[in-house]
């Protein structure tokens, strides 16, 4: 038994997760290569390894001729005289196995099947990386800030290292080398030189992922995420629903005291998250989505897509947002273009009937609500909001009408 080769094989199978059948290989190839080097040819000569004990044996098939005079190729013919030497039922017109001995080969040889075996475990061990990090592709993963290269940012993942580009990252982010940090694996590609990985801490998924990882609910299928929007950085909205009536999908997204979600505002780097129930009726998914804001009426027309909202006059910069933020990550959750009116403007604008918030086709009353001046005491988010320019710009993101009455008054 070879034990030294066998010791050699395990280790690199522990540390490389290199398979031995791909390292048995790559030690025929390396053999047939000195063989090769050695002779000039190898297409006569088999190599031989026992999987079991590690012994090799490395042997050409040569022709038997009469005389040695006949003996044209030393590497593939043989005289009979010699062929009886080595097996005593040699005749002359059939063949030998004549064992060669490795040891015998120059170093020349000798390096180039080491350098065979060398690329060999290279190329695997980026293999198993490569098809390591495909199957988290998606996913989310803890790497190590290393450097900035440029813009961009290296981050380590273990085996291997991503790239987290400028345009991935989050405005004002700044990282701190051997800081721990989660991140979203966009890409994987496979190239010469290893995988290349490119990460996000922008993508929408980042915060999905984040919630399937804290949250038990979402994880075991009790919770859904039914669909999210967000601008990283500043603010992301989460609608869910659950099929147990025993479960309140938004508290348990939120927690005890807000444990939960408080952790995934910490890793975000204080980007604020707000959680609605999702609602197989639009206008009620409308009204939900453009919270922390007081709805008076929706009307929604699922064919194009579109949505008419009234709210009380006082709560316009609510439901609108600084520069349009609330109105257009509503617009991109419910994925509805959606036009935003106070009570005042609704009954003035044209076209834009009062009656048609408060029934449907059917006669039925869709949503109505009343409100009485006084009633409603605004929050400091609600009285920041109502200082917020908004510009043309951020009005047309996310689908988002936003008349220039409305925008007036929200300046004002």
């Amino acid at each position: 038994m070879n034990k030294e080769l066998m010791e050699a094989l395990n280790i690199l199978e522990k540390e490389k997760e290199i398979s031995k059948e791909t390292l048995f290989e790559a030690i025929e190839n390396s053999l047939l290569t000195a063989c090769r080097n050695h002779f000039g040819k190898a297409d006569n000569i088999t190599v031989q390894i026992d999987r079991d004990t590690c012994d090799f044996l490395v042997y050409a098939t040569k022709d038997i001729v009469a005389t040695p005079e006949e003996v044209e190729d030393e590497v593939t013919q043989i005289c009979i005289d010699d062929a009886v030497q080595i097996s005593k039922s040699s005749v002359i017109g059939g063949t030998v196995n004549v064992e060669i001995k490795s040891k015998e080969f120059g170093r020349i040889a000798t390096q180039n099947a080491k350098n065979v075996i060398l690329q060999k475990i290279r190329e695997e061990e980026r293999s198993v990386v490569y098809n390591q990090f495909y199957e988290k592709e998606k996913d989310v993963v803890t790497g190590i800030v290393q450097r900035y290269m440029g813009r961009n940012i290296s981050i380590n993942l273990g085996k291997a290292d991503a790239v987290l580009n400028e345009a991935e990252q989050v405005k004002g982010e700044e990282f701190k080398p051997t800081e721990r940090i989660k991140v979203y694996i966009l890409e994987v590609k496979n190239t010469p030189k290893g995988p290349r990985i490119l990460v996000s801490r922008t993508h929408p998924e980042l915060v999905k992922r984040l919630f399937e990882a804290e949250v038990t609910e979402i994880k075991d299928g009790t919770v859904e995420i039914m669909s999210i929007a967000r601008e990283a950085g500043s603010r992301t909205k989460l609608a869910v629903r659950t099929n147990n009536p025993n479960v309140d999908a938004v508290g348990a997204c939120v927690g005890m005291n807000g444990a939960r979600v408080n952790a995934i505002v910490e890793e975000l780097r204080g980007e604020k998250i707000d959680i609605v129930n999702w609602d197989e009726n639009p206008g009620n998914f409308i009204q939900n989505a453009l919270s922390p804001a007081k709805i008076v009426a929706v009307f929604a027309d699922p064919d194009e897509k579109t949505a008419k909202v009234v709210v009380p006059d006082y709560q316009l910069s609510l439901a609108i947002g600084k520069e349009g933020q609330n109105a257009r990550l509503a617009a991109r959750l419910t994925g509805y273009k959606i036009d935003i009116k106070s009570e005042t403007q609704a009954k003035d604008a044209e076209g834009f009937r009062y009656e048609d918030y408060l029934y449907d086709e059917d006669g039925d009353v869709y949503y109505e609500e009343e409100y009485e001046e006084g009633e409603y005491d605004e929050s400091e988010e609600a009285a920041e909001e109502d200082s917020v320019e908004i510009s043309e710009e951020a009005a047309e993101e996310g689908s988002v009408e936003i008349s220039e009455e409305a925008a007036e008054e929200t300046e004002e």
